[in-house]
């Protein structure tokens, strides 16, 4: 029997009465294992090409030191085609990823892994979406820390490629970010939400800064029943007032200042007044100091209230306001500019004639705030290559997130034009689904970074998250959060090779995989209150995965982002 996209497997299993008996169980295994047959003999087939014609390549996914590189991008294809070992397509054909040609109209398996291979045949002056091949690089005048890359001459594109794996991915996104030197700027408290704290926030005062009262009702000093005083009683933002005498009382307000030999206060609730005599008594038992709160209870003046690195939030401003301070000395917000590509794309009503609505423009400015940036309005280009290049060489960003064309396909100009730009090529492709086909580069002469998404938006979403955040996290000096890891509620299919992000909800104590999961839908994300992340080949009902929280649902630090 032939495995579909035309690639010989194993037989399979008879169809007569012992095929009958195989559980449910057993036909999933039996289904990823033909899968993932049918993948290695497409990985086989392409080695056995390369390794024909150029013995000092490796074959892909061969275990290898980090090396990311400049070459020319992979096409992010969905649909099965018949793997093939000749690398010059025939007429009628379009090359597909790694220089394998694929009769018209067709594509990779979903989910397949793309390997490695010789360069195509160069391409016409006319195809502004390819690089030139060479085997000549430049060497690297930029060191990312902790990441080992190679830097090439703009134009050109090494002869192999591995992509990154995930984890690894965000790794080095953080390490970027990190390596940037924070600086620090005083913020009126207004102003302040969402930065990091670039000085600790000590106090200035004691809190309280004189005893108060924590209750409206009663001031009393010593043992009752206490005579009433004659006069105003005591309310918050006054004086303190005259000292009482022993077995006196006056009326006095929640915040308050405590008058001198005052022993404790009496709720109003908790007293009976005899206006007849004068006279209060009390309905419980008093304990001295009761519902008095003491100056420095909170803290002492000089107490450390807030560590550097701290996010300033809401309660954070409050805080300060009343430990005395009027401003905040914090990190910028990291910069963004958000360049949306492709002719299609509609900003208003229906889709039509071909024509489909922009869907990461409006969703990806807010998600970015929510992460503490600082996002400039979207710029939509379309698939214009000096419009890409001018925007991206005049920035003064932190970060230049582009929207599409970041695989093979005749407008996907995003490669090209940062390779013509000179920048460094620092994570091309990740070993995630879906989502593969995103990148991580730098801008020479101290340019911007940049973050090139893949079109569909659930992968934008993943690259999003690979690379975006930790980057942006990095940037703004905030701290990684914890990772936690509950239980699945079901069984998650897993890509044979690479790691897969699934939106998932939470529910009680574990979490539930969301259908709509595919790389061009966001119904599911649009439910979930988190991704998780499912290793190669998947995870039974009940195993442990790792939660990548989204940031509007989550305990991370909140934004003025978060609901703009």
């Amino acid at each position: 029997m032939t495995a579909r996209g035309g690639e010989a497997s194993s037989p399979r299993p008879s169809s007569g009465r012992a095929a009958e008996k195989v559980t449910a169980e057993a036909r999933a295994a039996e289904a990823r294992a033909a899968e993932e047959r049918a993948v290695e003999q497409a990985l086989a087939l392409v080695g056995r090409g390369r390794q024909a014609s150029d013995p000092h390549t490796t074959q892909a996914r061969a275990p290898q030191a980090h090396t990311t590189q400049a070459h020319t991008p992979q096409a992010h294809t969905t649909t099965p085609h018949t793997t093939q070992s000749r690398t010059t397509p025939a007429p009628g054909e379009t090359p597909a990823p790694g220089g394998t040609p694929a009769p018209a109209g067709t594509s990779a398996p979903a989910g397949a892994p793309e390997a490695s291979s010789p360069p195509p045949a160069p391409p016409s002056p006319d195809a502004p979406g390819h690089h030139a091949p060479s085997t000549h690089h430049a060497p690297s005048t930029h060191h990312t820390p902790g990441a080992s890359h190679t830097h090439h001459t703009p134009g050109t594109s090494p002869r192999a490629h591995s992509e990154t794996p995930w984890r690894e991915a965000r790794a080095l996104a953080d390490r970027l970010g990190r390596a940037v030197p924070l600086a620090a700027h005083r913020l009126p408290l207004d102003r302040a939400l969402g930065h990091v704290l670039a000085e600790a926030v000590v106090a200035l005062t004691d809190l309280p800064s004189f005893d108060t009262s924590a209750m409206d009702g009663w001031v009393v000093a010593g043992p009752g029943p206490w005579t009433v005083r004659n006069g105003e009683g005591l309310l918050a933002g006054r004086g303190a007032g005259e000292p009482l005498l022993d077995g006196q009382t006056v009326r006095i307000a929640t915040g308050a200042r405590i008058p001198a030999e005052a022993t404790a206060v009496i709720r109003s609730e908790h007293a009976r007044l005899d206006e007849a005599k004068g006279r209060l008594h009390a309905t419980r038992d008093v304990v001295p100091g009761q519902d008095i709160r003491p100056r420095g209870q909170e803290c002492r003046s000089g107490d450390q209230l807030l560590p550097v690195g701290a996010v300033v939030t809401p309660p954070v401003l409050g805080l300060a306001a009343a430990a005395g301070y009027d401003a905040l000395v914090g990190v910028p917000r990291p910069r963004v500019d958000v360049l949306v590509l492709g002719d299609e794309l509609l900003t208003a009503g229906l889709p039509h004639d071909g024509l489909i609505r922009d869907a990461l423009g409006p969703m990806l400015g807010p998600w970015l705030r929510s992460l503490g940036a600082e996002v400039s309005a979207p710029q939509r280009l379309g698939d214009d290559a000096e419009a890409l290049r001018h925007a991206l060489t005049t920035s003064d960003a932190d970060l230049v997130l582009t929207t599409g064309g970041t695989a093979s396909g005749p407008v996907d100009h995003v490669h090209p034009v940062l390779a013509a730009a000179g920048a460094e090529l620092l994570v091309d492709g990740v070993s995630v689904r879906p989502g593969h086909p995103m990148l991580l580069a730098r801008l020479p002469d101290g340019g911007p970074c940049v973050v090139g998404l893949p079109g569909n938006p659930l992968a934008a979403v993943s690259g999003l998250l690979t690379l975006a955040e930790p980057l942006l996290r990095g940037m703004a000096g905030r701290p990684a959060p914890d990772a936690y890891r509950p239980p699945v509620y079901e069984e998650v299919q897993g890509h044979p090779h690479d790691t897969r992000l699934i939106p998932v909800v939470h529910r009680a104590d574990s979490v539930v995989p969301l259908h709509y999961n595919g790389p061009a839908m966001l119904r599911g994300i649009a439910a979930a209150d988190g991704l998780a992340v499912v290793p190669p080949g998947g995870v039974r009902s009940g195993t442990e995965v790792e939660i990548l929280d989204l940031p509007w649902t989550s305990a991370a630090p909140w934004t003025e982002g978060c609901f703009t």
